[in-house]
């Protein structure tokens, strides 16, 4: 079982070549094997870009200015899946893949659509269209497409009938898989066992974090924000959880955690998580 970072924990630690590569070189020897990377890291973005995800608190950095091929050969680390946006993906397809197969992975993964409707069926119905389209063109050239959850797929486009339902329903087994987020899902107050379950074979990757509390101090209420934490650190039950992603033969466990890092530090945050992993993986 493979063990990667998502490379969206890495903006603030991958500001220029020297430090890119220490990064690296530490992320394997905590015991992972590799990254999944994200296109908008690996070429230098747009202002909006860095913009949104800076105000997430997860910025790009200068990630688009290096060699990524050099330096995870470097570091001993493979890609795991390639993360797109699916306007990119539909405009220029062959790149999208021959980048994928330059990187030689089989897996290209879209995630959640910006400023799109998910409490919309019609608008969701055709996603799903999309998305068959999209996978079918990259299946001719050897490679896998995959749809990564957050929280706003659980919205309920009519009684009893959520968005995830239909991208279930509506999209290709042979053309479109998953990669499913158990924390997004947990955050969302759903049973992500019984999803991962639903899924089956069709969950091919799993990204994991943990979820829970971390006082910075004395609390101004007795209510506290819930935030990602290192694994094993929160109140997920993440044994059960690999049960399901183990049962459904996942090819690979992708960390991923939100900025809420031990001593604002996210390669220390991997390091500890990696514990976790490397005793059950």
């Amino acid at each position: 079982m493979k063990k990667a970072v998502q490379q969206i924990m890495l903006g603030t630690v991958t500001g220029n070549e020297s430090v890119a590569r220490q990064t690296l070189h530490r992320i394997k020897a905590a015991g992972y094997d590799g990254l999944e990377l994200n296109r908008f890291m690996i070429h230098p973005s747009s202002l909006m870009i860095r913009m949104m995800t800076k105000a997430a608190g997860m910025p790009t950095g200068k990630g688009g200015k290096l060699d990524w091929k050099a330096l995870l050969a470097d570091a001993g680390l493979s890609v795991i899946s390639l993360h797109a946006d699916l306007g990119s993906l539909e405009r220029e397809t062959d790149a999208v893949a021959r980048e994928a197969g330059d990187y030689h992975t089989g897996f290209v993964v879209i995630t959640g659509m910006y400023r799109f409707d998910y409490g919309d069926e019609k608008s969701v119905r055709e996603l799903a269209v999309r998305l068959n389209k999209a996978g079918g063109e990259l299946k001719k050239a050897g490679i896998s497409l995959l749809y990564h959850n957050h929280n706003v797929e659980l919205l309920q486009v009519k009684p009893g009938l959520r968005a995830y339902d239909i991208l279930l329903s509506d999209t290709d087994p042979d053309c479109v898989n998953f990669e499913f987020d158990s924390y997004w899902f947990t955050d969302g107050g759903a049973d992500a066992a019984a999803w991962m379950h639903r899924l089956g074979s069709r969950m091919k990757l799993w990204h994991v974090t943990d979820r829970g509390c971390r006082p910075a101090g004395p609390a101004m209420t007795p209510i506290l924000k819930p935030d990602s934490m290192e694994l094993g650190t929160g109140s997920m039950d993440l044994d059960s959880l690999r049960e399901a992603a183990l049962q459904n033969g996942i090819q690979a466990v992708v960390l991923e955690s939100h900025k809420n890092w031990i001593g604002n530090d996210p390669v220390r945050s991997l390091e500890v998580s990696a514990e976790w992993l490397n005793e059950r993986f």
